[in-house]
């Protein structure tokens, strides 16, 4: 393979390996790769990679049936890391979480957690506009039973100034995300908006039914 003239692995012959959701850009994990993992991923279709601790090749989903299935490989300009864009068969994290970045480092130094376990593929990849009912049935068992770390939780727990001072913030971001013309970007601000309007409408006892009555009246309108 002409690509290993390109590649240039560690001194341990190893390369970072950074995996990506193909349809949501998420990134999944972080491993390493050996000439033999990358080999295989490229013949197979499946990620492999090389387990340090284990001192082995492996497929990723051997053993959970989470495979991950080739998409798009990427190599950086200096040939020593690699982007792996993939389907990932329900969850990429051995907690069961969809993404090994669940935790988020906030504004205090602490560690806080997302919501960010699997949603059915019939509610992501079939009628989209269900994962607004989704998420917010989310927050709100989230609300009647609380989890230890979880993000929603220590908004809830801060309450209702907390709450709105994010709405503002991310309000702000959306703001700036649409004068710097970045598709991404407001992408990404907007999304945020949205979870912190459902945690708003969760602690105030409005339904998210609620709002799309509302709307429905004005769409007549």
């Amino acid at each position: 393979m002409k690509i290993f003239e390109e590649v240039k692995f560690d001194d341990k012959g190893l390369l970072v390996a950074i995996t990506q959701d193909i349809n949501t850009k998420e990134v999944l994990m972080q491993a390493f790769m050996n000439r033999k993992a990358l080999e295989k991923t490229i013949s197979t279709g499946y990620v492999h990679y090389y387990s340090r601790s284990r001192n082995k090749l492996w497929l990723k989903g051997e053993e959970s049936g989470h495979h991950q299935i080739v998409k798009k490989l990427k190599l950086d300009c200096d040939g020593d890391s690699v982007v792996i864009l993939v389907e990932q068969e329900k969850a990429a994290c051995h907690t069961g979480n969809y993404s090994c970045f669940y935790r988020e480092i906030n504004e205090e130094g602490n560690l806080e957690s997302y919501e960010n376990k699997v949603f059915d593929k019939e509610i992501v990849y079939g009628n989209k506009s269900k994962i607004l009912n989704k998420l917010y049935d989310t927050i709100v068992n989230r609300k009647e039973n609380p989890k230890e770390g979880s993000y929603t939780n220590y908004l809830f727990d801060k309450g209702i100034d907390k709450i709105l001072k994010k709405v503002g913030e991310e309000s702000a971001e959306v703001i700036i995300a649409s004068k710097n013309n970045s598709f991404e970007e407001v992408k990404y601000e907007v999304s945020d908006l949205m979870y912190h309007l459902l945690v708003l409408l969760v602690n105030q006892g409005v339904e998210i039914d609620n709002i799309y009555d509302e709307l429905i009246k004005r769409s007549k309108g």
